[in-house]
């Protein structure tokens, strides 16, 4: 009896400090985002949440944005530009993309050319290659995932100075 509530003690305590680190990564953290009426939540208000990561699909029907500023526009919500670690997520992500404007419009992924090598914003080297097998022969050292295609052939290099919509990704407040 005395050994299972040392663990569930445990489990709690491993579980507030994790929440604590979370709300450390804010310079000011936003409660009414996260904790409407003082009840909180995995998510800010507007973000959807798949395997304990936060994301926000930035869908504003104008003022699209480079990829910089679309990675400040991310850092500044204590998140980046969205890393694609399987196929599930880059399922889920695919999911809640939509075709807008032209078939040469998408959204910014966190992935990019460096000393010519595909690299995540992470550090991580990109192993999925999930690139578009008819690329509109564009080229450039950073990537957009082409809503309403194959998932796994949706990639495409574009530049950076184009402007298009992006997925922001954060680690979850709190586990579910």
């Amino acid at each position: 009896m005395m050994e299972n509530q040392t663990e569930e003690l445990s489990r709690e305590r491993d579980e507030l400090n994790r929440t604590f680190q979370s709300i450390l990564t804010f310079n000011t953290f936003p409660v009414k985002d996260f904790c409407p009426d003082k009840k909180c939540q995995p998510c800010q208000t507007g973000w959807k949440i798949f395997q304990e990561k936060c994301y926000l699909f930035y869908d504003e029907r104008s003022s699209w944005k480079t990829w910089r500023e679309s990675r400040e526009y991310c850092q500044r919500k204590a998140a980046d530009l969205v890393v694609i670690d399987d196929l599930q997520e880059q399922m889920f992500v695919s999911n809640h993309t939509k075709y807008y404007y032209d078939k040469y419009h998408g959204y910014w992924l966190g992935l990019r050319e460096t000393d010519n090598n595909w690299t995540w914003v992470d550090g991580r080297d990109d192993t999925l290659g999930f690139w578009m097998k008819d690329d509109f022969g564009s080229s450039g050292p950073v990537v957009l995932l082409i809503p309403g295609r194959n998932p796994t052939q949706s990639w495409d290099k574009a530049q950076q100075d184009f402007k298009n919509k992006f997925i922001c990704e954060r680690q979850v407040l709190l586990k579910s």
